[in-house]
């Protein structure tokens, strides 16, 4: 079976939480990442700062989107990278993120979305 995309579920744990609520920071590392997975920007970064703590930012590309969210009380963020087709590395991203936010430890899955048969040609 082929995919037509990869979506990566990450959640880095044991972040520092004071650049997990940077909204700044949240902005520059995601766009890193969009760059280093070898992604076209449609949007601009979204990027939202809650209270009392936590970030969410969302980027899309137009290969699909980028998202993360803080727990910066916790330490974690949970972090979604969907690219769609071949070229790109979503695996990248997922590294840098994981070094960028000072992850002591992650948990990811990958999942290939839009399974189709394999073309017999």
């Amino acid at each position: 079976m082929r995919a037509l995309g990869r979506h990566l579920l990450v959640e880095y744990h044991g972040c520092d939480p004071a650049l997990l609520d940077r909204v700044d920071t949240i902005r520059a590392e995601l766009t890193t990442a969009v760059t280093l997975a070898g992604a076209t920007v449609v949007k601009d970064i979204v990027v939202h700062h809650f209270s009392p703590h936590g970030v969410t930012g969302v980027i899309v590309i137009a290969e699909s989107h980028f998202s993360i969210h803080t727990w910066p009380e916790h330490g974690f963020a949970a972090v979604d990278l969907f690219t769609c087709g071949d070229a790109l590395d979503p695996w990248a991203a997922f590294a840098h993120l994981q070094k960028a936010l000072g992850a002591a430890s992650h948990s990811v899955v990958e999942v290939r979305r839009g399974l189709l048969p394999e073309d017999p040609t």
